[in-house]
């Protein structure tokens, strides 16, 4: 590193001065020592703020010096150490000063930790990433760049934000569109996650919730925990799943028997593709892309002649290209342009967040326990939110809207006629 010549410099005066005078090091280590001097100047100022001048006997003072002590405040991912003088008041309790209290509370170590780990930097790399080993900022014993340290205040931090995360408040957004699926940790890990788009377009990480399986009952426990924050159950939204019928049921339990669900349509021709022979691939891709591109009736009748078509060469698959055909064609009975239809009727968005969640979580080689994988996938998923833009089509979203209240109306309207038949 290269060194400063104190022989053709003007030393300035002041702490930075004397930093400058005693330090013949590098830039680096001149940064610390006068910022260390500044620092300690602060500190001399707030006790004389309340104890008054050295010696002075003067009127108004609240407390009066007790000795120096030294404490570690945080630079560079870790710690480093300085002498601060002591102040207590006349009933003899210490007092704290106002410097020293506010760069104790900036917790710039613990953000250091998490924004390293979540780029994966492991923790055994975390010393040689915020301190270079040939550089002049030590890292003695006690510094907290050590892997313990550095694991404890992601352990910390990540758990205080996952806690506030998920009792933040839902009601201010205007949340058309909720997009939920289920990413497997570990093997016996299920975790799922809820991600909605607003009449803006923006996406927004609503929920989490950690089970066994995609199990209704874990899902509605999603599912209550986001009304509980305020998702208004009566505001009519399009509810895009891969599938689960667990899904399906605990949303039309929560949010009614008609609300429209759409069902993945890139899951839905992975799954028919992996059961058909390959040479049917190409054909019967064809078909489905021609499918998802025509209006609701048409695209109907086309998946149908290709189930009939598909009975002798594959009459399992046949079966399982009608299964749950509704649900895959609801952005087309919804009338909604074609850029909006290729937008919501698949995963897409939630898909990218869980790439993200994998790519975090890649250097955790063992899963401890449930909590751990809900603090890394919330952190995984607050960094995967940095990267968020608007939805392709947002500036048709005021059409979805309008078809989501005269789909809300039209089943609403036939309930009460049916009610009023059944009543005569």
């Amino acid at each position: 590193m290269k060194r400063f010549s104190t022989m053709t410099t003007a030393v300035p005066s002041g702490p930075v001065g004397k930093a400058f005078e005693e330090v013949s090091a590098s830039f680096e280590r001149f940064c610390l020592a006068a910022g260390l001097e500044t620092f300690s100047a602060m500190l001399e100022k707030d006790a004389k703020e309340v104890c008054g001048a050295r010696h002075a006997r003067g009127e108004g003072r609240r407390g009066y010096r007790w000795g120096r002590t030294r404490g570690k405040i945080g630079f560079h991912g870790g710690k480093v150490e300085l002498e601060r003088p002591r102040v207590r008041d006349f009933d003899g309790k210490e007092l704290s000063l106002p410097s020293w209290e506010q760069a104790s509370e900036e917790d710039w170590l613990g953000r250091w930790a998490m924004n390293l780990m979540l780029i994966n930097v492991s923790t055994r790399k975390f010393r040689r990433a915020v301190r270079l080993p040939e550089g002049d900022v030590p890292a003695p014993q006690g510094a907290g760049v050590s892997k313990s340290a550095t694991s404890r205040r992601f352990v910390a931090l990540s758990a205080a934000r996952m806690k506030e995360w998920m009792a933040s408040d839902l009601g201010h957004l205007d949340i058309m569109v909720v997009q939920i699926d289920g990413i497997h940790i570990v093997e016996d890990i299920v975790l799922v996650v809820a991600i909605g788009i607003d009449s803006e377009g923006a996406k927004h990480p609503l929920g989490l919730i950690e089970g066994a399986t995609e199990h209704s009952a874990v899902v509605q426990a999603l599912i209550d925990n986001l009304i509980e924050r305020g998702l208004d159950p009566a505001v009519p939204r399009l509810f895009i799943i891969d599938g689960s019928k667990a899904l399906s049921k605990a949303i039309r339990r929560s949010f009614g028997r008609h609300t429209p669900i759409q069902r993945c349509q890139i899951h839905k021709a992975r799954n028919i593709m992996e059961r058909l022979p390959k040479p049917l691939h190409a054909s019967v891709r064809r078909v489905l892309r021609q499918a998802w591109e025509l209006d609701a009736d048409k695209a109907e009748k086309l998946i149908r002649n290709l189930a009939q078509r598909l009975e002798r060469d594959a009459p399992g698959v046949s079966t399982s290209i009608l299964e749950g055909l509704d649900e895959i064609l609801t952005v087309t009975r919804l009338g909604l342009p074609a850029e909006l239809r290729r937008s919501l009727a698949c995963t897409n968005i939630i898909e990218n967040v869980m790439g993200t969640v994998r790519r975090v979580c890649r250097n955790v080689k063992r899963w401890q326990s449930t909590s751990m994988a809900l603090r890394w996938t919330t952190a995984a998923m607050d960094e995967a939110a940095k990267g968020f833009r608007k939805l392709k089509a947002h500036k048709q979203l005021p059409i979805l809207r309008a078809a989501l209240i005269a789909h809300h109306n039209k089943t609403s309207n036939n309930r009460v006629l049916a009610n009023e038949v059944k009543a005569a």
